[in-house]
């Protein structure tokens, strides 16, 4: 997916100025990351100072920063057991891997630093942002070893502490890419969201399976994870209508609350020709 990624026309943040870096902080500040400590030298500005090492060592001691030149970019993973179904195309969790892995390669052209948050009930793993091609292939290499270790047991997860963890770890500035089907989302989840989105650029990848979105043709049918199965009715006029009507509530609080938040809401069906969405869909919806 290499070349398909670096084909896409990613947005950048403004430029500013470029020997101050690739793009426009959205916060304000020096922008610098701190880098190491030193004996404090004539011509340092003193705000620098770090009066705890200088009391430790005895001898005025001052922070070094490096200018942050390279945007990070954050793709949060869901691999939760509901994203292991379609019933057409592909599976929920393949569908958000991949597009996780087209956008990473596109990133990675762009000179972004690529980082990730994979989680599912039982665990999780963070990737801290890296630069170059080794970056994207150890995220695709994590996202293979979570979805080989899919089939572990764990209480339902719902979305307020993936979305806690992922505010303490995301650096501001970057770009956070959210991959998921956002079952299990709650106040709480929606509360962090809205602190990640201040401070950050938020695209919000919402994959369903078209059985998601209305009910099949009336009839009974058998649905299994693999171990155990259930058989439903999809014949009541009623229950395909409210089963409808559940699914589009819960489509239009996220379209409402990215229009009015400033993030990028983009469905993505297990059946969905992933660059084409991303192409037209994401890329021409945020560059404009």
């Amino acid at each position: 997916m290499r070349q398909q990624g670096e084909n896409l026309a990613l947005p950048s943040m403004r430029i500013k100025a470029k020997q101050a870096g690739t793009y426009l902080s959205q916060y304000k500040g020096r922008g610098m990351e701190f880098e190491e400590h030193r004996p404090y030298q004539p011509g340092d500005d003193i705000r620098n100072i770090d009066w705890r090492v200088t009391a430790r060592m005895g001898s005025p001691h001052t922070k070094i920063y490096r200018e942050e030149r390279e945007r990070p970019v954050l793709f949060c993973v869901d691999y939760r057991r509901p994203m292991f179904f379609a019933t057409r195309g592909m599976f929920k969790s393949v569908m958000a891997a991949r597009a996780a892995a087209l956008l990473a390669w596109g990133s990675n052209h762009h000179g972004d630093r690529v980082g990730a948050l994979i989680f599912s009930e039982t665990q999780h793993q963070e990737l801290r942002p890296q630069r170059g091609k080794a970056a994207v292939l150890k995220l695709i290499q994590a996202l293979v070893k979570a979805d080989q270790s899919r089939l572990s047991e764990g209480a339902e997860l719902a979305l307020d502490k993936p979305m806690a963890r992922l505010r303490r770890v995301v650096r501001p500035g970057s770009l956070v890419v959210f991959i998921s089907d956002f079952r299990g989302w709650n106040e709480r989840a929606e509360s962090h969201l809205l602190q990640i989105v201040r401070h950050n650029t938020v695209w919000l990848l919402f994959v369903t399976d078209p059985v998601e979105t209305a009910l099949p043709p009336a009839g009974v049918y058998r649905v299994t994870d693999g171990q155990r199965q259930t058989i439903f009715n999809a014949g009541s006029p009623t229950a395909k209508s409210n089963y409808a009507a559940r699914f589009r509530q819960r489509r239009d609080h996220f379209e409402t609350l990215c229009r009015r938040h400033g993030m990028s809401l983009i469905p993505l069906s297990t059946q969905s020709d992933l660059q084409h969405v991303l192409r037209n869909e994401l890329i021409t919806r945020t560059a404009a």
